[in-house]
């Protein structure tokens, strides 16, 4: 089983060592980072892409539930558990779709339950197609697309994969590259019974993969008509093998 990649954001160094020892001792779990603060926390995610955060809500320069409302604008955010002294915010906490509500002193027992709700909580969030979504494909069929020679119609039938590199999203498709000026997000919203998410910036049509190859650490996903091969997050691993074992 993948280990659940864990970041652990609170003010109060002992809290976080404890969490830390406690993670330890749960199986198929490993703390990839800490932060002390909320703006720390926030750049943490970002860079590390953790499964799952425990956040504290009371810490200097802002809330935790603050952070957890920032994560739920994220196309794949990580699964939040509360770790806090106060009960008083636990209503706030799980309108925020929060997995867990701890109240410290946190034992072993009551994080390790936690945790495992949260690894049979973030199957759904993966976003593994069924069969029915793969034989009836939404939206348009062609997408507004600038080249050379202009604004142009792309088919989406020919996108192999789409990249967001900048503030651009390039499709990579039978006959080369094309930008689209639409967000990387619109187009998942559209097109997401076409195409899969592998990365934060990558999304994948599900009808050209040919397989996975390790590059190093990391995993790229092979697509049939083009040399791209997006990289895929260590987060969207398990689904991303998941999805190709259905499909062999």
């Amino acid at each position: 089983m993948t280990q659940l990649r864990v970041l652990i954001v609170d003010d109060e160094p002992l809290a976080r060592a404890r969490l830390h020892r406690q993670l330890e001792r749960i199986d198929n779990c490993i703390a990839v980072g800490e932060a002390a603060d909320i703006e720390a926390g926030l750049s943490q995610i970002r860079e590390l892409d953790p499964d799952l955060v425990l956040l504290d809500i009371e810490m200097p320069g802002g809330s935790g539930l603050e952070l957890a409302q920032q994560l739920s604008s994220f196309v794949c955010p990580p699964a939040i558990i509360f770790c806090t002294a106060h009960d008083e915010f636990a209503l706030p906490a799980f309108a925020t779709s929060a997995v867990g509500y701890l109240l410290k002193p946190v034992n072993v027992e009551q994080l390790r339950e936690a945790v495992s709700k949260a690894q049979r909580l973030s199957k759904p969030q993966q976003q593994l197609l069924t069969k029915q979504d793969l034989e009836e494909p939404s939206g348009r069929s062609r997408i507004k697309a600038i080249s050379r020679l202009g604004v142009e119609l792309l088919d989406v039938d020919s996108i192999r994969c789409l990249v967001a590199d900048s503030k651009y999203v390039v499709a990579h498709h039978s006959a080369g590259e094309t930008i689209l000026d639409e967000s990387l997000k619109e187009l998942e919203s559209e097109f997401g019974q076409r195409f899969v998410r592998i990365h934060r910036s990558a999304l994948v049509a599900v009808q050209y993969i040919v397989g996975l190859r390790r590059d190093g650490t990391n995993y790229r996903v092979e697509l049939d008509g083009v040399t791209a091969a997006p990289l895929v997050s260590r987060r969207m691993l398990p689904s991303v093998k998941g999805l190709i074992a259905e499909m062999c």
